[in-house]
């Protein structure tokens, strides 16, 4: 983890938490982000030759919270520019270099190409339904 920032220490000391942290702390929890990582992986892009692909969960965490917010990819790109809550969600240091609106539009294209979309969201609604119904069994 880097050092915090002039902004982590203000952030720190107020009282209340902005809704978007908030919800994005509700996201964290919520989400099975390995289970969505390891479905999308195989058709993700490898380092190999040329510019080296962003991290994979840096990438889907980024798409999620675009779909949540129903942002288009530039205005995603603003908010990684603009919110300091939503570049420490997708794993985003001060100094990282942002990913540019066309980038966010090839990792949704990719999740378009092998249909993966329904999987995803299939994969978090039995990890959702898992969590609301396997919490009142054992009372």
């Amino acid at each position: 983890m880097d050092q915090p920032s002039f902004a982590d220490l203000e952030q720190a000391r107020h009282k209340r938490k902005p809704r978007r942290q908030v919800f994005l702390e509700k996201l964290e929890m919520l989400v099975p982000w390995e289970k969505l990582e390891a479905r999308i992986e195989p058709y993700y892009p490898k380092a190999e030759k040329g510019r080296r692909p962003y991290p994979l969960s840096l990438m889907l965490r980024s798409h999620v919270v675009q779909v949540t917010h129903n942002l288009s990819d530039p205005a995603m790109e603003d908010l990684l520019y603009e919110a300091e809550s939503v570049r420490r969600f997708v794993g985003l240091g001060q100094r990282d270099s942002i990913p540019d609106e066309s980038t966010l539009l090839h990792f949704r294209h990719l999740s378009e190409r092998h249909d993966l979309g329904q999987g995803l969201f299939q994969e978090i609604n039995e990890h959702l339904a898992a969590l609301v119904f396997g919490c009142g069994r054992g009372r």
